[in-house]
């Protein structure tokens, strides 16, 4: 009698280790799709281009070099400079990380504001904000140079920064707000009860309490700032532009030979410091997002 239950164990067992291969089969190819470019783009920064020219794409260095690297870093021309990416790289850095911290801490406010203290209007606002987000980078390009003329910030870092706080405030208010609201009413009410004002409030309840969701706006942020090139190419000028930018003119410029293998370890540097952030606090994100803040 036990017989035909354990062949429909072993049965079952079987169909599901041969779905498991499949799934994982799959898994592998879209794996392998996926990171064959960056395995093209590293092993050939790493080539010689002697090497590059009568050797195969995808095989192996034979010879391991990082002069390409170093070009790239500090030699490679963009127009008439050959700085390589180096100032352009640490151009980004005093873009992104101002950006990035003002526009967390004024979305940190606003879903505050707009979640726990229930003002009149404040949906509308939180809709007006919301629309925000869709709007594509091209509509505001005209008017947000004519604000940057007016308050004298055009072609500057500082200018940049401005351009990134803006919008990015809609998508941080967006997040910040979404996992407020799934915070008990009842913690402001008794706060205020206890004599807490909006500040004390904030600092002691809610910023303890946001550390997943910081962590999602601070990557979401630091990702599109650091990729920009819209905004970089049309607010900065020579001297303030960002990685992306001077990535592009590295890799159009045409004067001598191609250097595959320097545009290459360039585009690699122009990337590497999203990739760190990814792998570093990618687990987190995830986390962030599950604790609420898509909730809402």
């Amino acid at each position: 009698m036990t017989e035909p239950n354990s062949n429909y164990a072993d049965s079952r067992y079987i169909q599901k280790l041969i779905l498991r291969s499949l799934l994982f089969l799959l898994l592998g190819t879209f794996a392998f799709y996926y990171l064959m470019p960056l395995f093209v783009m590293v092993t050939t920064s790493l080539k010689s281009l002697e090497e590059i020219r009568t050797g195969s794409l995808i095989e192996l260095p034979r010879e391991v070099t990082f002069a390409a690297w170093k070009t790239a870093w500090s030699g490679a021309c963009t127009g008439i400079q050959c700085e390589g990416l180096r100032p352009y790289f640490w151009n980004s850095v005093l873009l992104a990380v101002p950006a990035v911290i003002i526009s967390t801490l004024i979305g940190a406010l606003n879903g505050y504001v707009i979640a726990q203290w229930r003002f009149k209007g404040a949906n509308l606002i939180f809709s007006l904000m919301l629309f925000g987000c869709f709007i594509p980078f091209q509509v505001v390009l005209l008017p947000m140079a004519r604000v940057l003329g007016i308050i004298n910030l055009a072609g500057s870092i500082s200018g940049l920064v401005f351009v990134h706080v803006i919008y990015g405030i809609g998508f941080t208010t967006l997040f910040f707000r979404n996992y407020y609201v799934s915070i008990p009413v009842e913690l402001v009410k008794a706060a205020k009860i206890d004599g807490a004002n909006f500040f004390r409030i904030f600092i002691s309840i809610f910023l303890p309490l946001s550390l997943p969701i910081i962590v999602v706006t601070v990557i979401w942020q630091f990702t599109q700032i650091w990729n920009d090139f819209l905004f970089g190419v049309s607010f900065s000028e020579a001297g303030t532009q960002p990685v992306t930018v001077a990535l592009n003119n590295i890799v159009n410029s045409t004067t001598g030979v191609k250097e595959y293998n320097v545009d290459m370890a360039a585009a690699i540097i122009a990337a590497l410091p999203t990739l760190l952030v990814y792998v570093v606090a990618g687990k987190y994100f995830i986390r962030g997002l599950t604790a609420g803040s898509v909730k809402g």
